[in-house]
């Protein structure tokens, strides 16, 4: 294929060269091509011919070589020269739009599509393209419909639409855009995956388990057993869902609905002890790590407005799923000093210091350290508070 392409190139050049009676080395230019030095054969041409030359088929050799090259400024600027020497040439908009998505500049090589498509609304991989340079879910779904009425059985066009589709929760028209495209090739085992969850939605259970367990044969991932165990439960194949899931568990990959499943399972086989366990490992992973942090910030900011009840509430809510040691030492300063309730206070400092606070504390641990020795000794010896640390 290569050398058919560098044999066609070479007879267009031969054509220029008689053209405009220019010397060229062709031997020169072919071992160019043969070992791939694009850039050396584009400043070879340019070097043959003369700068401001406005012969079209040169010009896109050169365009064409920069390209290749990967020199795509030279490229973007041959091309455009072109562009304007002959405007509307599909080949040239459709190079400019490569060269402006390679570099980045998604609005341009979207500015160059859009030409396309004005001077053909039946072009397939236009509207293909279109679809991934916009942000706008609307925009995309129409490209894609455009682009899928051109060609149905398109994969990756098939695949993408049905994925918004399915995004926009429109669950029949993405399993019929799939089912076309599988038809067309019934080996390609990534749509077949594809429409694992959309049929699921759709209530097809039994399918989504022929089909499914098929993948898994074929080395299916861990989104198929997901798909597979949760057509299971719905047909309350308990037991099986219970196996399936066991096996993202095992690889680490459960999340709140998997183990929610394992729970209402267990439980539907009257296994209370593992439908108990379960539950309270749903609202473990459902609960986010972050949410002690989340209202330790939100006391704080109670705190700043002078609203301390409010803010002691916070902090209590934030340990309630879990310990974070900057709470404590929030709330043994509240308890301290705003209100006024030392015995209380020291319960907060004693536990600050359990929950372990990092070497990065040190002025805080070496403060509490001090009010706790402070509260706890007896009161003829107190001389006075210790000034808060913040």
């Amino acid at each position: 294929m290569m050398k058919s392409l560098i044999l066609i190139f070479l007879f267009l050049v031969s054509c220029i060269v008689k053209a405009q009676n220019i010397n060229i080395d062709r031997e020169k230019l072919l071992d160019l091509y043969q070992t791939q030095r694009y850039a050396e054969a584009a400043q070879y041409l340019q070097s043959i011919y003369p700068p401001d030359t406005d012969d079209l088929k040169a010009l896109s050799q050169i365009a064409y070589c920069y390209m290749m090259a990967g020199k795509l400024p030279d490229a973007e600027k041959n091309y455009l020269k072109i562009n304007a020497l002959q405007p509307n040439t599909l080949s040239v908009l459709f190079s400019l739009a490569n060269i402006n998505s390679r570099r980045g500049n998604t609005a341009a090589a979207q500015f160059y599509l859009l030409d396309i498509i004005k001077l053909d609304s039946t072009n397939f991989n236009a509207f293909k393209q279109l679809a991934n340079y916009t942000d706008s879910i609307k925009l995309k779904v129409k490209y894609l419909e455009k682009a899928n009425r051109l060609n149905v059985t398109d994969a990756d066009v098939a695949f993408d639409l049905a994925l918004q589709y399915k995004y926009l929760k429109v669950f029949e028209p993405a399993y019929k855009v799939l089912q076309v495209a599988i038809l067309a090739d019934t080996n390609n085992l990534i749509l077949q995956q594809a429409q694992l969850p959309i049929a699921n939605e759709l209530k097809k259970y039994k399918e989504v388990i022929n089909v499914g367990e098929k993948l898994l044969r074929n080395g299916g991932d861990a989104n198929v057993v997901r798909d597979v165990g949760k057509a299971n439960f719905s047909l309350k194949n308990y037991q099986k869902c219970i196996d399936l899931y066991k096996r993202l568990e095992n690889m680490s990959m459960q999340n709140e609905s998997i183990l929610y499943y394992m729970s209402i399972s267990y439980r539907e086989l009257k296994n209370y002890e593992m439908a108990t366990f379960y539950a309270k490992k749903t609202i473990e992973e459902g609960i986010s790590p972050n949410v002690p942090l989340y209202y330790s910030l939100l006391g704080g900011i109670y705190e700043e407005r002078n609203q301390n009840t409010n803010a002691t509430a916070a902090y209590k809510k934030g340990l309630t799923f879990g310990d974070y040691n900057s709470i404590y030492y929030r709330l043994a300063l509240l308890y301290d000093f705003k209100f006024n309730q030392p015995k209380t206070a020291l319960s907060y400092y004693n536990q600050y210091l359990k929950s372990k606070p990092t070497a990065g504390e040190k002025s805080q641990i070496d403060y509490t350290k001090t009010r706790i020795a402070e509260i706890t000794q007896p009161k003829s010896s107190k001389t006075g508070l210790t000034s808060v640390q913040n």
